[in-house]
């Protein structure tokens, strides 16, 4: 591990009783970079999150957060991380205000309680709501807060955007670009592809417990996957269509009322629909389970 490391994992192993959730992963995460770690339920992300850590204890392998093993100084090493979990208990009998002062207070009173107001107000956490009386979406954004309050070295999230609106999402995403600029490292998990895409240097895919794949982000989004809904104005050639590369038909009504799936760029698929009287279009990534699937279809 180097100084411009901020996580190193070599053949980390874990297993629950006879389940092997981590068969040997192997990552390097730079200082400063946002990296985001992709892969369907069950594929060991929350698991490696919780490792890096020693929330849970490792089975075996090298692991090096901040320069530090988890193992050895675990309490130090929180100081310097901002943590949000994707499975949040929160304590329901204090205030959202109280919960983040016990946070605060844990840290040593590293946060600027102007930096937490700011912060809470950008995403809308009214702080003098009791935990008890939140939504799940805002004791989310509790999560989100403690993660960043202390402008922590590494921020580690996993689902960070689970359950928030959409303007929710987009203010979070800004809020880790801000901390990556302050010099933050920031390492999240999702299943949201495009999210992803939108922000991370580099990307991770676990599968299986194994990374099958650390790419930047340009490259996955050249093979990933839409699905559009095209309706005509009069019936058109659908066969014409399914031959442009990387476009498949995947149902047709009448040749007016067409499904396409197009692997990578949007580029091809819009060239040719441009002779067409087109009504209505509409267009969306599959699930990143349903691209795993087609990503991988012939892994064993």
């Amino acid at each position: 591990m180097t100084e411009t490391t901020a996580i190193h994992t070599h053949d980390l192993k874990k297993s629950y009783g006879r389940f092997k959730a981590l068969h040997g992963v192997d990552l390097e995460v730079k200082r400063g970079e946002i990296f985001g770690f992709l892969g369907p339920n069950g594929a060991g992300k929350t698991t490696t999150i919780r490792c890096l850590l020693d929330l849970i204890h490792r089975d075996s392998g090298d692991v090096q957060v901040l320069g530090i093993d988890p193992k050895t100084d675990p309490v130090g090493l929180c100081r310097r991380v901002g943590y949000m979990p994707g499975e949040l208990h929160l304590d329901e009998s204090l205030s959202a205000e109280g919960l983040l002062h016990y946070f605060n207070e844990l840290r040593g009173n590293a946060a600027d309680w102007g930096n937490v107001r700011n912060i809470a107000e950008r995403v809308g956490l009214a702080l003098k709501q009791p935990i008890r009386n939140l939504s799940h979406g805002n004791k989310q954004k509790v999560g989100i807060v403690q993660s960043l309050m202390h402008k922590p070295d590494l921020i580690i999230m996993d689902e960070p955007t689970q359950g928030l609106d959409p303007l929710v999402q987009q203010e979070v995403l800004h809020l880790i670009q801000e901390a990556q600029a302050n010099g933050a490292t920031v390492f999240f998990s999702s299943h949201i592809m495009s999210e992803v895409e939108a922000i991370a240097q580099r990307i991770g895919i676990i599968r299986n417990g194994r990374i099958v794949e650390v790419a930047d982000p340009k490259a996955l989004g050249k093979r990933s996957l839409h699905r559009v809904h095209v309706r005509f104005a009069t019936p058109v050639d659908v066969e014409k269509l399914s031959k442009v590369p990387g476009v498949s038909l995947l149902s047709n009504n009448n040749d007016t009322d067409v499904f396409l799936q197009i692997e990578g760029e949007m580029d091809r698929l819009i060239k040719a629909l441009a002779p067409y009287h087109v009504r209505d279009f509409d267009t969306d990534h599959p699930s990143l389970e349903e691209a795993f699937l087609d990503f991988y279809k012939d892994e064993k």
